[in-house]
């Protein structure tokens, strides 16, 4: 059980393998990646000691069948590797397997060795080639595709990074298995969000089907990811960085980030539930505005927490971040534009638009309600 869906740039082309089984494919759909690239030279294989534990053996063991010579990078779990002292250790362990810029380097993990991985290979040398092997819902449906890499700083999550495309991205939805609920419920958020985003279709599906897919059902599985890759897939290709239509991904990532901040990018919310929380946000502040119905904002929150998913600031464990700290943290974002805030707002559920005119009073009133 499986799909394919290619992501439309050009000479840059590549594809998305989504299914149950895919990490045993790997070896075969990543050996003639390796053979245009000079051949035996070392492959590494960049992960963390949670996912290595769970996934990096029968990884390792694959590559050896199809002849790929590979060594593993093992880091730190959480953000705290996604950092500058994390792409400092990740770089220097690169380097010292003397990788040329015909090399490819493996990212095995979530979202923080996606991002941090694709960030060291993309200023490697210049410039070398990586393969995504997500091993987490949020992973496979999001941060895999698309390109972006990047660091956390002080000041804010994401702020330093580069656009740099994966060669192929291999989806293997049985790990998803593996993860903790928490985890699996943070990936879903990501998934919720192509269906309020631009496909109101699919989020009635997820209404239907969404539970059995976090329950585990394969086919579920597979339709929820590979939608959500095809959605990314095919605005990516029209707007690779970010000049437009690409914006709308960040639905409910304005607030998440600045929550995410706000409570030191720690396990008090992890980023999937800060996207959650910010989506909800999204769209009562879009009520507030008088640009969407209040049926469709209660009929998005009544999913949210039906699946498990927190949808408001008091959600949060601990003391409650103030709308001012928040909307401080807001003014670092990457999408501040002349001085203004960039929000996704909604006209209704699958009817999001980018915009900046949004006056700061309303959000502040959201922030605080």
């Amino acid at each position: 059980m499986s799909e394919l869906i290619t992501v439309g740039l050009g000479t840059r082309a590549y594809d998305i393998h989504v299914g149950t089984g895919m990490l045993a494919r790997a070896g075969a759909l990543l050996k003639p990646l390796l053979s245009k690239n000079g051949g035996k030279a070392i492959v590494p294989v960049v992960t963390d000691s949670h996912v290595a534990d769970l996934h990096l053996a029968p990884l390792m063991d694959v590559l050896r069948q199809s002849g790929i010579e590979a060594r593993a990078i093992v880091m730190a779990p959480g953000e705290v590797s996604k950092s500058f002292a994390g792409l400092e250790r990740l770089s220097g362990a690169l380097l010292d397997m003397e990788i040329d810029r015909k090399g490819l380097v493996i990212a095995l993990g979530g979202g923080v060795i996606g991002d941090l991985t694709g960030f060291a290979a993309g200023v490697l040398k210049r410039g070398v080639a990586f393969a995504q092997i997500p091993t987490t819902l949020l992973a496979q449906v999001d941060s895999s595709v698309g390109g972006k890499t990047a660091i956390n700083a002080a000041q804010g999550k994401n702020l330093i990074g580069m656009f740099h495309q994966p060669r192929i991205v291999i989806a293997d939805t049985a790990l998803l298995k593996t993860l903790p609920k928490r985890e699996l419920l943070a990936g879903y958020a990501e998934v919720v969000k192509y269906g309020a985003m631009g496909d109101e279709l699919f989020f009635e599906w997820l209404e239907v089907h969404g539970a059995a897919a976090l329950a585990g059902d394969e086919a579920a599985n597979v339709r929820a990811v590979a939608h959500s890759c095809r959605m990314k897939a095919d605005i990516v290709a029209r707007d690779e960085r970010e000049t437009g239509d690409r914006a709308l991904l960040n639905l409910g990532h304005t607030f998440g980030h600045a929550l995410e901040a706000a409570t030191g990018f720690s396990d008090r919310l992890i980023h999937g539930e800060a996207v959650a929380i910010g989506m909800a946000l999204a769209f009562q502040l879009s009520v507030k505005l008088g640009l969407c119905p209040g049926q469709d904002a209660q009929r998005f929150t009544r999913h949210l927490k039906a699946i498990g998913l927190p949808c408001t600031i008091s959600d949060i464990a601990g003391a409650r971040p103030s709308a001012g700290e928040l909307i401080r943290h807001m003014a670092h974002d990457k999408k501040v534009a002349d001085g203004k805030l960039t929000f996704i707002l909604l006209r209704g559920l699958g009817q999001a638009f980018v915009t900046s005119d949004v006056p700061l009073e309303a959000v502040k009133e959201v922030l605080a309600a």
